[in-house]
């Protein structure tokens, strides 16, 4: 292990890197917060609209897809305009959105409005890690993601519970005004808090390779969300995508021009497992986002704020769970870590596999688990991203790692929603829910795969 990161890992992070912390939480509060604040309001939305949880959830997947298109097009905009110009921008679009979302009149014109507010909230958070990685360098990555990882634990913490009260009070619609003043904060602590890096103005725009990606993205998770539905729509769709994907590949890997995004880093083997865990951390964590407060309602029977509360115990662990880990094993290799927080993730989620659970006691415990587990694997995963790369190579890590993350989220969303709508074409609530948990228990599973290949021990350069 090289001086330069030993001494890095030994220190506390320097006081430059937590004023900046401190700017930037206030911005990267919200698209977490919106996230768990609209998860909980999904069957008042869908209620008032009079359309299918099949539909609904695009509320949700819309945003996911924008997010991941939106953070190619970033690492382009920071080059060109300088990152915190960019973070400014992402905060406007991402406030504009919200307001439009809040005067949303039907379903897709809602959907097109979250599109909206994915862009910003994609456009935001690579912007963010490289900004923190920069800052605080590579050996204190880690330690740089688990303190802007505070609202990472508490938005799902005061989320729900913001939501169920807003919803207790308020129309649905106030879920997205609540935005706007925290939006303007935002603003305000980045023009004043963020330095200005001067912008490179040499990187070249590829619009035909976005416009692969993006396409590859948006069609393969609408043939995933509509598995098991009537139709051809699945069949010809999930194909499709695959070839865009494949096509955009191999142009990124041996074409002339600059890529959206270096898939070369796929070849350094702790990215490739580290990327591969992400995909699969954002299916299990954003498919449970959707599926809870829906379980809760149709099944528990609680309030829209008791259904909140539920979630929140799932932050609360999140929470507890990162304390842990940056106090009991600060230094532990990211493969131990994440397979310890894979376990609980598991261990949590099953006792919402047997139809008809309704046990409140064992179903908080389990959220309790389950939160604690999700938490640890997020953060460790976070850090290992950037394990052996470069420095020049960390603003294509900070894109490609919140890409395979939002499309996990995109995927697990769809996926889980489809198989609900089939189950539930079928079977009584209470046995409807428990296929699409066994799946998230399968994805969970799975993910244990990727994980034995991240570093089990502290080596050179990581």
């Amino acid at each position: 292990m090289t001086q330069q990161v030993r001494a890095e890992r030994t220190m506390s992070l320097a006081s430059d890197t937590r004023r900046l912390v401190v700017v930037l939480l206030f911005g990267a509060v919200l698209p977490l917060v919106d996230t768990t604040i609209v998860n909980v309001a999904l069957d008042d939305i869908a209620r008032e609209f009079a359309v299918p949880v099949t539909t609904i959830q695009w509320v949700v997947t819309g945003y996911a897809i924008a997010a991941a298109i939106a953070i190619p097009a970033t690492r382009w905009a920071v080059a060109r305009f300088g990152d915190a110009q960019v973070w400014i921008a992402a905060l406007v679009v991402f406030l504009v959105g919200s307001v439009l979302c809040g005067l949303a009149w039907s379903a897709p014109s809602l959907v097109a409005f979250r599109v909206v507010q994915g862009i910003g909230g994609g456009m935001s958070m690579p912007v963010l890690q490289t900004l923190l990685v920069r800052s605080a360098g590579q050996g204190q990555a880690r330690r740089a993601m688990a303190a802007i990882g505070v609202p990472a634990v508490v938005a799902p913490v005061l989320g729900p519970l913001l939501g169920g009260l807003v919803l207790d009070h308020a129309n649905w619609r106030w879920i997205f005004f609540v935005n706007v003043p925290l939006c303007l904060v935002a603003l305000v602590l980045a023009w004043r808090g963020i330095p200005r890096r001067a912008a490179e103005r040499g990187l070249p725009f590829d619009p035909f390779g976005l416009l692969l990606l993006s396409g590859a993205l948006a069609v393969l998770v609408y043939g995933l969300s509509q598995v098991g539905r009537p139709g051809v729509a699945a069949w010809v769709a999930i194909p499709a995508g695959v070839v865009l994907a494949m096509v955009f590949t191999v142009r990124a890997r041996y074409g002339s021009h600059d890529e959206v995004v270096d898939v070369r880093l796929f070849a350094e083997p702790t990215f490739a497992a580290t990327g591969a865990s992400l995909l699969l951390a954002g299916a299990y964590f954003y498919g449970g986002l959707v599926l809870l407060p829906l379980y809760c309602l149709r099944v528990l029977h609680l309030s829209v704020l008791g259904a909140g509360l539920m979630l929140a115990v799932q932050g609360a662990g999140a929470l507890v769970g990162r304390s842990a880990l940056d106090r009991l094993a600060p230094e532990a290799a990211a493969g131990s870590v994440v397979l310890v927080g894979l376990g609980g993730a598991i261990v949590g989620t099953l006792p919402f596999t047997p139809a008809g659970a309704h046990d409140h006691k064992l179903l908080v415990a389990a959220l309790l688990v389950r939160g604690a587990g999700i938490g640890v694997v997020t953060v460790a995963l976070l850090g290992a991203v950037y394990h052996k790369l470069d420095r020049a190579q960390i603003p294509n890590a900070s894109s490609l790692s919140r890409i395979l993350l939002q499309v996990g989220g995109a995927l697990g969303v769809a996926v889980a929603t489809a198989v609900l709508a089939a189950q539930g074409s079928r079977s009584a609530p209470d046995a409807a829910f428990a296929e699409p948990f066994r799946w998230l228990v399968g994805a969970t599973l799975i993910a244990l795969i990727p994980a034995l290949f991240l570093p089990r021990k502290e080596t050179d350069g990581g």
